[in-house]
């Protein structure tokens, strides 16, 4: 009965978002205070209420009770236990409740912190994230109810699928969600603001932490998917372009744009229309992620399913919800009047410019992912758009972008001097310089690209520690009173330059992975060794191992440097017994940023197998930078200005003024 209680919960939640998406509205637009006091408890029950559901699924995979479709086609009774656990959302119905569950938890925040909103605004934010809830509460309704009931239920599951039986899949798709779904929060606030007619500079404010939050965790959601496949998938590259890949990555871009857009419309009251269409485009491209894992027109790794049904359904929510915004857009568009003018040489302009290249970037993944999409709908041709075509197209775009992230923070608002920013910036000149030419001397001449890419790294690194002196004056005012200044500086200060510092780091990873690492492909023999960047790798032999679902042969390999031992590695090739299914287990060892990674291939007889060896110089930069921008956004979150809601509106002499201070 309990699980038809989890059934019943998602039942009544979907009652609740229809009537979030109404009332609320209603006395929004008709300034009715009473109608709109409904939207906050509505919002977080239904949050309460998906919770519930939730924890029952849960429950059923950690009891492994098999009379649930759901934990039948996705579990095992031998299997670990946080696997099990893992184990709910790893599967389309799983992974869609917990999507509805993330999507309701943003609109109860803004129920519960969203105090000093202005009461209509709240209101019809809400109605909207609720008309979303409507739409996808429906969509796990109608087509993927986690709770379908087995009538003669066996005595043992199919397992989960043994690529997922990892830690990855604990942390990967939670971070993933909480970014892709917590754009709904600003795509609300935007089709709310357009449909109110309250579109300045206090809506970016409020806009801007939300924003700042999902972008957070898509950034840290992208970077641990990059480095499951890495490690999980023993091909030793950390990005593919894969479809669902650049799915993720698309709203990003288009995030990053955003987040950059909102800070002009907050201090100059400019590019409303461009700000308000971006919060629409990137939950729009969240939503184009959603359809593309679940509607079966690609075979992906991640793709969850392949129901031609369910995608049709998606389909129509991603038209509905996109083209009805677009259509409120043109509608108002008219009325969304420009702010401030500035010169092309400012902080604004520098911030343009940065959106100008982020959206070239992103619609060059758009088209070299939806492009084979619509040519074998239309025509049947199958064709593949890989690296080289992503290469081509998005580095050039986003090599004068990374050359101008310095500039933008020492620019000066409404009209800049460049020649004045630029001295402000020698010293990260000259520093990227001199590495520059050192890795020129230590690489030669074999790959010139390379140490331009190093360089460029270290200019935005030094680069954004340069704003930071910049802003306190350090070498102005003594250390003294600079340190002093430097503990007042605002989080969004510390949270800007240390974003582009983590963008920094994360391209030095990228350059030196890409253009220095060094491969090995031998079929190796008990005794036999590779030598490798100064490693010395052993091949000991080989040996069967029984895991608690599985069975491996682990291959053990010693690893010398200098003729002294400095680890011992297993990699592993398994099969998983429910679904007879191999995976290949890697064996990595990092030493400082770089690391050994080790892979075994086929099994070739008398004891020979074939084993991939790479040494990857710096590798782990690229999940380390991610890691910094992430805590980047969180610092700026921090700020006492941007606290989650918006700061509370200054009151006016007038006594009949209504509109919220700046």
């Amino acid at each position: 009965m309990i699980v038809e209680f989890g059934h019943y919960a998602l039942v009544l939640a979907f009652a609740l978002s229809l009537l979030q998406c109404t009332i609320p509205l209603w006395g929004a637009l008709s300034g009715d205070n009473r109608l709109m006091a409904v939207a906050p408890p509505v919002s977080v029950t239904m949050f309460l209420l998906v919770l519930v559901s939730f924890l029952i699924l849960t429950a059923g995979y950690l009891n492994s009770d098999f009379s649930i479709l759901n934990v039948l086609e996705n579990s095992h009774s031998a299997k670990p236990l946080l696997y099990k656990f893992t184990g709910v959302w790893g599967n389309h119905e799983g992974s869609m409740l917990l999507w509805v569950l993330i999507l309701v938890f943003f609109g109860a925040l803004v129920g519960l912190f969203g105090g000093n909103l202005p009461a209509d605004l709240k209101a019809a934010t809400l109605a909207v994230q609720g008309s979303i809830s409507a739409g996808f509460l429906l969509f796990l309704l109608a087509t993927s109810n986690p709770f379908t009931r087995v009538a003669n239920p066996p005595l043992e599951g199919a397992d989960l699928n043994p690529i997922l039986q990892d830690i990855g899949l604990a942390i990967h798709p939670p971070l993933l969600y909480v970014g892709y779904v917590g754009f709904s929060i600003t795509f609300s606030f935007a089709v709310a603001a357009l449909i109110l007619g309250r579109t300045d500079a206090a809506w970016a404010r409020w806009v801007r932490p939300w924003t700042l939050l999902a972008w957070s965790f898509l950034t840290l959601g992208i970077a641990m998917g990059s480095y499951w496949a890495y490690y999980e998938l023993g091909w030793g590259g950390w990005w593919f372009w894969d479809p669902v890949e650049n799915a993720s990555f698309m709203p990003w871009l288009a995030g990053t744009a955003l987040l950059h857009s909102a800070i002009v419309m907050e201090k100059r009251e400019a590019l409303k229309v461009w700000t308000v269409l971006l919060a629409i485009f990137t939950f729009s491209l969240s939503l184009l992620g959603t359809f593309l894992v679940r509607s079966g027109v690609l075979t992906s790794v991640h793709a969850f399913a392949t129901d031609p049904t369910r995608g049709v359904f998606i389909l129509g929510l991603l038209c509905f919800f996109i083209g009805g915004s677009l259509a409120l857009y043109a509608w108002r568009a008219s009325t969304l009047k420009q702010g401030g003018l500035f010169a092309p040489i400012s902080r604004e302009g520098a911030l343009i410019l940065n959106n100008l290249f982020l959206t070239a970037a992103c619609a060059a993944v758009f088209v070299g992912t939806l492009y084979p999409l619509l040519l074998d709908a239309v025509t049947g041709e199958t064709i593949s758009v890989g690296a080289p075509f992503f290469n081509l197209t998005f580095g050039p775009l986003m090599v004068p972008l990374l050359m101008a992230v310095p500039f933008g923070p020492v620019l000066s608002w409404k009209r800049g001097d460049l020649l004045a920013a630029a001295q402000r910036l020698y010293a990260a000149l000259g520093l990227a310089l001199v590495l520059t030419l050192f890795t020129f001397w230590l690489w030669g001449m074999e790959k010139v690209l390379a140490p331009l890419g190093v360089g460029l790294a270290v200019w935005i690194m030094a680069g954004s520690v340069s704003e930071i002196v910049t802003r306190v004056k350090l070498f102005e005012i003594g250390p003294r009173r600079g340190l002093s200044r430097l503990i007042g500086l605002p989080g969004s200060a510390w949270g800007t330059a240390t974003a582009h510092f983590g963008v920094g780091v994360a391209v030095l990873g990228i350059v030196t992975a890409s253009a220095f690492q060094e491969e090995r492909i031998e079929t190796m023999r008990p005794g036999d060794t590779v030598e490798l960047s100064g490693y010395q790798v052993t091949f000991d032999g080989a040996a069967p191992r029984r895991g608690p679902n599985y069975t491996e042969e682990v291959g053990h390999f010693t690893v010398r440097r200098a003729g002294l031992t400095i680890a011992e590695l297993d990699p592993s090739k398994r099969v998983y017994t429910a679904r007879q299914m191999p995976t290949t287990e890697a064996a990595i060892h990092t030493t400082g940023f770089s690391q050994l990674y080790l892979s075994l291939g086929e099994s070739r007889g008398d004891g020979a197998v074939d084993v991939r060896v790479y040494f990857k110089p710096l590798i782990t930069l690229i999940w380390i930078g991610s890691v910094i921008m992430a805590v980047g956004g969180a610092l700026s979150i921090a700020d006492r200005r941007l606290r989650v809601g918006a700061p509370k509106p200054a009151r006016k002499r007038n006594a009949g003024a209504t509109a919220p201070a700046e």
